[in-house]
């Protein structure tokens, strides 16, 4: 029997989306699989609008999805992008669709914060209006500000990590070791999105950056890479996705795992459905 994913909402993923009641509050057990909270990054689906990556995340089996900035609105407003400049009307729109397809919005990046507290407190209203768990940046020359709203908020701050440049040595956000400086003395709520495939392009084994940043882990990128870096679904590649999530669990992680699926940009459902399910089939075992 086949069911149309776009048409019916399981009740997992609906109580998913019922569970939220303040947006300082935990992401609810329901958008669990495996135990952990997983869904897309919805810059996996940056050819379509975000009601189509809610959609896509929803069909490939998805519980929650983080939003980036700029990504496509939709035909009902053409060249309109959504992002935390986006009017409370087409805030609305995306609340509806979240809820139709039963996914919770649970983080938004990666986004500059700007040290200006009154452009950082737009991100912030943004994030509280979709009561999400944290918000995903590279801006360490804003951590004061950033510090301040989290401590009004109440909501968790990752900071990113991209590859390591050759060609750019000031760039040190690849290194766990230097994310650590930036956030151990700093609010609990401040800490590291790590992204484990930049990680193992930069020759670090994301196992032991996630060690490093024990406690201090707001949410992850994940994704599986061959030798070559190309992304694959999970369990294809070289990256151990198995140790990676046996780690974030005995680190009691309560963040949000985004799949960031950058290949087959066009028609990625179907991998991404074989992502997830390899993290459900982890649990059955």
């Amino acid at each position: 029997m086949k069911i149309n994913l776009f048409g019916l909402v399981p009740l997992a993923a609906a109580l998913c989306f019922a569970a939220t009641t303040t947006y300082a509050t935990p992401i609810p057990e329901s958008c669990q699989i495996n135990g952990i909270a997983l869904g897309c990054q919805a810059y996996s689906f940056k050819e379509f609008s975000v009601f189509e990556a809610i959609d896509k995340t929803a069909a490939a089996g998805g519980k929650v999805i983080e939003f980036y900035p700029g990504q496509s609105y939709g035909p009902e407003k053409p060249g309109a992008k959504f992002d935390h400049n986006a009017t409370d009307e087409m805030i609305a729109a995306v609340k509806a669709r979240l809820e139709k397809d039963g996914i919770r919005a649970v983080n938004y990046g990666v986004v500059s914060i700007p040290k200006d507290e009154a452009g950082a407190r737009k991100i912030f209203e943004f994030a509280k209006k979709f009561e999400l768990y944290g918000i995903t940046t590279e801006s360490v020359n804003s951590i004061d500000t950033i510090e301040k709203l989290v401590k009004e908020y109440d909501i968790r701050v990752g900071f990113h990590d991209h590859p390591k440049r050759a060609n750019d040595p000031k760039y040190q956000m690849w290194d766990p070791n230097y994310i650590l400086s930036v956030v151990k003395d700093r609010d609990a709520r401040i800490g590291s999105c790590a992204d484990v495939g930049h990680w193992f392009h930069s020759g670090l084994d994301p196992v032991d950056c996630l060690k490093i940043l024990q406690g201090r882990i707001i949410s992850t990128h994940l994704k599986d890479e061959d030798a070559t870096f190309k992304v694959v679904p999970f369990g294809a590649g070289k990256i151990n996705i198995a140790a990676i999530l046996d780690e974030l669990k005995r680190q009691h992680f309560a963040g949000n795992a985004s799949i960031e699926y950058e290949a087959n940009w066009k028609n990625s459902v179907g991998d991404i459905t074989q992502c997830i399910a390899y993290v459900r089939g982890l649990g059955a075992k």
